[in-house]
């Protein structure tokens, strides 16, 4: 049995432009997934096109750090930055929090409830969801947001600890290698939680491309493609998008990049898809929880 790889584009509903560049993938026939940010100033439109796309598996892009809440600031004050609308500005500033026991449980629980009802609200059937920043490699926050999703009956997570194998490509350098093998030493307590386990909440088997964002150009991704096991399922994320005034008026270090990966994934998909031994292109709907 092949490899299986999920194709999964963050950040649908940030812009127009990005969910523009999302469709024309999938449509193009690289790209099986995306996730969905709540609040994102592009949601409605990202609901549109998603509706009209049944094929693309959508799952929410939960996000605690850089971004606008779903619930009242109020509700969720351990998540709130100085401004007291928002979430704290950066990933550091979170995980410091976090690591010094700022940040209440309940409000993770909370908000995460809340950005989930928006999507399914909107009509969208979740078929897994993901962390912006990966903050769910932490388990003071996976360990909440997994209990939700089983709650939620939503069956799928992100494994967010890459690989070793994708770890020693050339793409990935020192200084990010040393991030990722720091970062993976949680890996652990994630596969131990009772959800994944017992598999009640699936993941894959690590995701690839974690080390070259920012740095996924075709030839790197062609790199990352021709180095998959020939068995198991993995995720490749990626951040697609069109580079334009939207972007602009948004905080996001992935500006330009954006549209070196939408002709990456054009360039590299189809051609790995054309050799032997082609992992099979799947979403994470694909993937079976115990209890289904």
């Amino acid at each position: 049995m092949p490899s299986r790889l999920i194709i999964n584009a963050d950040d649908f509903g940030l812009t127009p432009g990005i969910n523009r560049s999302i469709i024309e993938l999938h449509q193009a026939g690289v790209l099986t997934s995306a996730t969905l940010m709540a609040t994102g100033a592009a949601f409605d439109d990202a609901v549109v096109l998603a509706r009209a796309n049944p094929s693309l598996g959508v799952g929410c892009h939960l996000v605690f750090t850089d971004g606008a809440p779903a619930s009242p600031p109020e509700h969720i004050p351990s998540l709130i930055g100085p401004d007291g609308k928002n979430f704290r500005p950066s990933l550091l500033h979170f995980v410091r929090a976090l690591l010094s026991g700022q940040i209440r449980e309940e409000d993770l629980v909370r908000e995460a409830y809340a950005q989930i009802a928006r999507l399914q609200q909107a009509g969208i059937r979740i078929t897994h969801v993901d962390t912006h920043k990966h903050t769910h490699l932490f388990p003071a926050v996976a360990r909440p947001l997994l209990s939700v999703l089983q709650q939620a009956s939503i069956g799928a997570i992100r494994n967010p600890f890459e690989p070793d194998f994708t770890q020693r490509l050339a793409h990935a350098d020192f200084k990010r290698r040393m991030q990722i093998n720091l970062l993976n030493r949680l890996q652990p307590s994630f596969t131990r939680h009772p959800q994944i386990e017992n598999r009640a909440v699936v993941t894959t088997a690590g995701t690839v491309g974690v080390s070259a964002t920012g740095n996924l150009n075709a030839e790197t991704l062609a790199e990352i493609l021709n180095s998959l096991p020939d068995e198991g399922s993995f995720e490749l994320v990626c951040h697609p998008g069109y580079n334009d005034r939207d972007l602009d008026r948004v905080t996001t270090r992935l500006r330009s990049h954006r549209e070196v990966e939408m002709k990456a994934l054009l360039a590299a998909i189809p051609e790995r898809l054309a050799q032997p031994n082609a992992p099979a292109l799947i979403h994470f709907g694909s993937l079976q929880p115990a209890h289904t």
